[in-house]
């Protein structure tokens, strides 16, 4: 989201430290946090003998690496104990509504499985029933591939056995087999789309929403004609849809990956990284 008006550049560059520690995720050199800050080793330095000062960040004695402080840990409760999980869910879905055009739905995980918690409705109607199931809805199968296994089990070999004829309570190895391949790419992909179904004619997208401790809390599931959402590997409106959601979850303290600890030299040959620009739809304010 980008803010309007001048800021502070020391600020800036600090946070810039700051940042690349939460990045390396563990006790750190000081050549790798300049290097990802993509600063000077001696200028780094000087922002963190300041930070030093302020209790931000903490010096290990032994090692010489640096770590965030009491102070940086403070300010992250505050954050968690000001933040509302559900009201921020809902607004992004609010917020990606009216950029998108199509329906969207929030999700949590429920007695009896996915359960609807929100819809912000399209601007055009689409008819469809809002009942997941957990292997013919981009949301169930979301949540089967990213949900603890104890909890989705026991409903996935009751939506089984009530599809087929006669009556037994475990899958088929077939059915385990293509359950299996499908959480893998879900997985591997870090989404879950369905193309005319259940609904010909209506494709959706499922995307999950991780807190800080990388559990996933809600799915936000955009819903549209085909005509107009395309949900395929190459769709224009996919990717963006993906950062949006990505962004909410950044704001509940996930991170999505760890950069881990290398030599200075490699670090310096990696260009700092940068958030992609995408046209139509904006970060969750």
């Amino acid at each position: 989201m980008k803010i309007e008006g001048r800021g502070v550049q020391s600020i800036e560059v600090g946070g810039r430290i700051l940042s690349a520690m939460v990045e390396l995720g563990r006790p750190a050199m000081l050549r790798d946090i300049a290097a990802l800050a993509n600063l000077a080793s001696a200028q780094a330095h000087a922002y963190l003998v300041s930070y030093r000062q302020m209790g931000m960040v903490e010096q290990d004695a032994l090692s010489g690496r640096y770590l965030l402080g009491p102070f940086a840990l403070q300010l992250g409760l505050a954050r968690m104990r000001c933040s509302d999980p559900l009201r921020m869910a809902s607004n992004a879905a609010d917020q990606l509504a009216e950029r998108t055009g199509l329906m969207v739905t929030v999700s949590v995980w429920g007695t009896h499985g996915p359960t609807i918690i929100q819809v912000q409705e399209s601007a055009r109607p689409i008819h469809v029933n809002l009942r997941y199931t957990l292997t013919g809805t981009a949301t169930g199968r979301l949540f089967t591939a990213f949900y603890s296994n104890e909890l989705v089990r026991p409903l996935l070999n009751e939506e089984l056995r009530a599809s087929r004829k006669d009556g037994r309570a475990m899958p088929t190895k077939e059915q385990e087999t293509l359950i299996e391949s499908d959480v893998q790419e879900i997985r591997l992909r870090g989404y879950a789309t369905t193309v005319g179904r259940p609904v010909p004619g209506i494709n959706a997208a499922s995307v999950p929403v991780y807190d800080h401790t990388g559990k996933m809390q809600f799915a936000l599931t955009v819903v549209g004609p085909d005509f107009i959402f395309d949900v395929q590997p190459d769709s224009v409106e996919l990717p963006a849809i993906i950062e949006f959601v990505e962004a909410l979850s950044a704001q509940l303290g996930y991170r999505k990956q760890r950069i881990e600890t290398q030599d200075a030299e490699d670090l310096s040959s990696k260009p700092v990284p940068a958030a992609r620009a995408r046209k139509g739809i904006s970060q969750p304010a």
